[in-house]
């Protein structure tokens, strides 16, 4: 079968070749992958940034495809369905934090980057019917991530203030979607005009330039008493004046620090705000069954920034390391 390769020569990290097809054991189903979707830890393996690499290794996590077999111990009716792959491997029992035996498909098991992966059965999930196989590849990841920040971590409600670090990403974009959805009222930041003009037409209610002197004060001025929730995928330098738009008991959510090591915050207005900063990756399998279930509720489409053949694989590697997507980067795997 077709694959996308991690291997350990620094020449060329990434190789498109043939891999065997994947024997399945008990409980397990194959599945033919139509579509594949990139995420950041998979531009992070490629250049050695991500724990516990394992070479050769076959990248991706996110995944839309077709259940060709089901092996003993299996559910059959699962035969012949279109399907996404939840991508947690052992998030444990405790619903509030993963298990220290965890992991994410895609490193170290091999991932969605291939033309055939085997699953265990209850990693799959139906595939929204008002979704192409693309946009269904583009959810799971960053569809979950975004879904716990937003109401698990954020405590969203309908008609919070909620402003979303970054925009463009795919977590971001989806932060987005799911608080216009529940009727939130949601600013942005870019460092792109163009991005917050297209966050705008998702239903933003307003954007801010972060490249801009002083840009912070655009925020404060729609939010005077602050933001309730804020989604922060970002960190960096600007980091502690994020934090000052927090509301009194607001929820600062940060997920990742794409802009480098956060700026000090300010200790004396967090305390006497009673505010909160939260940590928060991925989620837990409830929550990736109720994200898929809002997504199909609320017919909402993921943001594809491009869709191209798997023989252009690594050149989406190549947009993301860029940085210049505004949405999910989507390879058409099979059809």
């Amino acid at each position: 079968m077709k694959s996308l390769v991690l291997q350990e020569d620094p020449r060329e990290k990434l190789v498109l070749k043939d891999s065997p097809r994947p024997e399945l054991k008990a409980g397990e189903a194959l599945v033919r992958i139509r579509a594949a979707a990139l995420n950041h830890r998979d531009q992070w393996c490629r250049v050695g940034m991500y724990p516990g690499l394992r070479y050769p290794s076959i990248l991706g996590s996110d995944g839309c495809g077709v259940v060709e077999e089901v092996a003993e111990g299996g559910e059959q009716a699962w035969l012949g369905q279109e399907v996404i792959l939840n991508p947690n491997v052992n998030w444990g029992s405790d619903p509030e934090f993963q298990g220290y035996n965890y992991s994410i498909l895609g490193m170290p098991t091999n991932g969605t980057l291939a033309e055939y992966i085997a699953v265990p059965v209850h990693r799959l999930h139906p595939k929204p019917t008002h979704l192409s196989a693309e946009e269904a590849a583009a959810l799971p990841l960053a569809g979950l991530t975004a879904f716990r920040a937003v109401f698990r971590k954020g405590g969203l409600k309908s008609g919070d203030l909620v402003f979303i670090t970054g925009i463009g990403g795919g977590v971001a974009l989806f932060a987005l979607q799911f608080c216009v959805a529940a009727g939130a009222k949601a600013y942005v930041s870019s460092g792109h005009e163009a991005k917050i003009e297209k966050a705008l037409a998702l239903g933003a209610a307003g954007g801010f330039l972060y490249k801009e002197e002083k840009w912070t004060k655009g925020p404060a001025k729609v939010a005077p008493l602050g933001f309730q929730a804020i989604i922060d995928g970002a960190g960096g330098p600007d980091f502690g004046e994020v934090a000052k738009m927090l509301a009194p008991a607001g929820n600062l959510v940060v997920y990742g620090t794409t802009a480098g090591n956060p700026s000090p915050i300010h200790i004396p207005r967090l305390f006497f705000s009673q505010a909160n900063i939260k940590g928060s990756t991925m989620g837990n399998d409830q929550e990736f069954a109720d994200m898929v279930a809002f997504v199909d509720a609320h017919k909402i489409k993921p943001v594809l920034s491009s869709v191209r053949p798997f023989a252009e694989a690594i050149s989406a590697f190549d947009e993301m390391a860029a940085g210049g997507q505004f949405g999910k980067l989507v390879i058409r795997v099979s059809e």
